[in-house]
């Protein structure tokens, strides 16, 4: 059972009053108020998690922090009459009833006013009154109001709502047609035709739909499906793609080939097209483009030994690389044959030119994840348990929050922090020792030395912190590769789309504060960046349903009926690439937030719209996108035989 008591008040303490919220008022208020009663059968275990969650009609339960920062601007005194525009599930206007004397709040779908209405009377509020009809109008018949709330962007501020203001009143309201450029505003009534106008930041909101809100009734929001018509114009912008194995594919991709950095996505961390493709690509940017650097989301030591093979150079250990969990990830045939091709490649081409195969993740956090687990298992079975839950979690799209938790305050874990910390710096210091010298100038070394400790803490509590250090740190690994390899350099990435995909537009970004490498090389980069997703609708997936879990081949679902994958998949093509920066218009109507789905290593499609989706804007994520409508797992090399039914010598994977 959980407790969803201690939840509230974490979440308050964690997420709110750390991002600014320091009203004490509105801090207790979120405490006292039960989020998980005002949201859909099911997802209770979610309820404090600090983002939006889905309640139907297209719509969502508000993120708390903007509940509260909305609340905190608006300041309400507890005898103030509130109006709020948008009930949705309620959970708002049970806040917001918290701090005032009464609170008039308007729903515009039937559905959810009757829904909240019936939430609000069994949460036992008495002074908030529910009504169904056009928000941007306002209540005339209950105004003058000392505040209102908006729950919705206007394209301006409706002058109904304006005149409703007593003196003195406050309306808060997001204001802005682009989700993207949208601007929190605050304005106060000095007078009875004098307004004082405030900009408190910039926010993102589902369109204000009424007579006075700009938006027409029928248009579809930020978060609904599009147009039928959009499939369609996917359709005409897309350039069809020839068999991954056929020359042609590659050459699809010459027009990045003068980018300083190519970052090449996948859906998944088990889909074979994305690989096949991703090395498809390489191949091409390789040979005709003048790239010798192939930076992978791999641990540094494992990638190292397979840098050394294909450059032919001297073997500095015995030890099989990717061996830990997940191993299929590297693993498979589909990396083994693209690893034989390139040392071929470099047997072939002068020193100078030779392309060299590097891991971005440089504290080995597989290995350290491992070294996590063995010492719990030992010494704590039960905070081991919740380990493992916890970084089956890591990735951002997963929200889980009761698993970060149960982890950062069990008295286990604190307990035994300081030891694992130790065992990692251990692990840590011995791969220094080991080797690599070559591939690592001192400077790197120093900083890595200097943060490895901060890093270990606090990829042992997980969190944005965690993800934000981490992709901090692959970026300056691959910056500092490129300034080795001299001013001429250029690198392909492979990396999971939420890595390589621009985090400031998604809810990465907007909502979790989380930073990733395609950001951070779009801001050092700019126009020699460019960001490459790939996705699929169905098929089969290589995957594992926990952390450290066995390999499992699981069917993926199909993609939402309003995601971004279910728009490729209407446009009935197979396989396509779509590029934004060759049709602007087509790149500003899928700007709108919606649904994307991620897949890491660990795939659970039982809670697969909270596991996998989050909301982000495809177009300006990415510079272009791959698609495969359907696709299939990878084949492990443990599972892969030749005619006779012997497995390949594929070395240097020792198998």
């Amino acid at each position: 059972m959980l407790d969803f008591e201690h939840a509230r008040h974490r979440m308050v303490e964690a997420h709110i009053a750390r991002r600014g919220v320091h009203d004490k008022r509105v801090l207790n208020a979120l405490r006292r108020v039960a989020r998980e009663q005002f949201v859909d059968k099911g997802f209770e275990e979610f309820a404090y998690e600090d983002s939006p969650l889905p309640i139907g009609s297209g719509q969502t339960i508000s993120q708390p922090f903007i509940v509260a920062k909305m609340a905190e601007m608006a300041e309400i005194e507890a005898t103030d009459r509130v109006l709020e525009i948008g009930t949705g599930s309620g959970y708002a206007a049970a806040v917001l009833a918290e701090l005032a004397e009464h609170v008039f709040t308007i729903e515009r779908h039937r559905p959810l006013a009757q829904q909240a209405e019936r939430r609000l009377n069994a949460a036992g509020y008495r002074n908030i009154e529910v009504r169904v009809g056009d928000g941007t109008k306002g209540w005339q018949e209950k105004a003058p109001f000392d505040a209102i709330v908006v729950a919705a962007a206007g394209k301006s501020i409706p002058l109904d709502l304006q005149e409703q203001l007593e003196i003195g009143g406050r309306l808060i309201i997001p204001v802005g047609e682009d989700p993207y450029s949208q601007r929190l505003v605050r304005l106060t009534r000095i007078a009875a035709n004098k307004f004082e106008e405030e900009d408190l930041g910039g926010v993102m909101f589902v369109p204000l739909i009424g007579e006075h809100g700009g938006h027409e009734e029928n248009a579809p929001s930020a978060r609904e499906v599009r147009p039928p018509s959009l499939p369609r114009q996917i359709a005409g912008a897309a350039e069809d793609l020839p068999p991954i194995d056929d020359p042609a594919f590659g050459a699809m991709f010459d027009r990045f080939g003068s980018r300083r950095v190519v970052l090449l996505g996948e859906a998944s961390h088990g889909t074979s097209e994305f690989y096949r493709a991703r090395a498809a690509v390489t191949r091409r940017l390789l040979q005709r483009h003048g790239f010798t650097i192939v930076a992978v989301e791999a641990d540094w030591p494992d990638a190292a030994q397979i840098n050394r093979y294909v450059r032919a150079e001297e073997r500095q250990s015995e030890a099989q690389p990717f061996q830990r969990f997940p191993t299929w990830m590297w693993r498979n045939t589909e990396v083994s044959e693209f690893i034989g091709w390139l040392r071929k490649y470099n047997q072939d081409v002068p020193d100078h030119a030779k392309a060299g195969f590097y891991g971005l993740d440089l504290y080995n956090m597989s290995g350290s994840i491992a070294t996590v687990l063995a010492y719990l298992d030992k010494v704590d079975p039960e905070a081991a348990a919740v380990a493992r839950e916890r970084y089956g979690c890591l990735m951002p799209w997963q929200n889980e929050p009761t698993t970060y938790g149960r982890a950062a305050l069990r008295p286990g874990y604190r307990t035994c922090e300081e030891a694992v910390v130790r065992q990692c710096m251990d692990l840590f210091e011995r791969s220094m020792a080991e080797g690599d010298g070559a591939l690592l100038d001192a400077k790197q070394s120093a900083r890595l030395v200097a943060s490895a400790e901060r890093y270990y803490r606090v990829m042992y509590y997980g969190g944005a912190e965690t993800w934000n250090l981490r992709d901090r740190h692959m970026f300056e690994t691959l910056d500092q590769l490129l300034e080795a390899h001299g001013p001429d350099s250029k690198a392909v990435v492979w990396a999971h789309n939420s890595h390589i995909g621009d985090a400031r537009h998604t809810v990465m970004g907007t909502v979790r504060d989380e930073l990733n490498i395609g950001q951070l090389c779009r801001e050092r980069f700019g126009a020699r960046t460019a960001l490459i997703g790939f996705g699929t609708d169905t098929g089969t997936v290589a995957c594992a349903s926990d952390w450290d879990g066995e390999m499992e081949v699981k069917d993926v679902n199909p993609s939402l009926p309003n995601s971004f994958e279910r728009l490729c998949h209407d446009s009935g093509k197979p396989s396509f690439l779509l590029d934004f920066g060759r049709h602007g218009q087509l790149g500003d109507d899928l700007a709108a937030p919606r649904p994307e789905r991620y897949i890491g290593v660990i795939y659970r499609p039982e809670t697969e719209r909270l596991s996998h989706y989050m909301d982000s804007s495809v177009s300006r994520q990415f510079d272009a996108f791959v698609w495969f409508d359907r696709t299939s797992a990878v084949t492990p090399l443990s599972m892969s035989a030749d005619s006779t039914g012997k497995v390949p010598d594929t070395f240097p994977f020792g198998i």
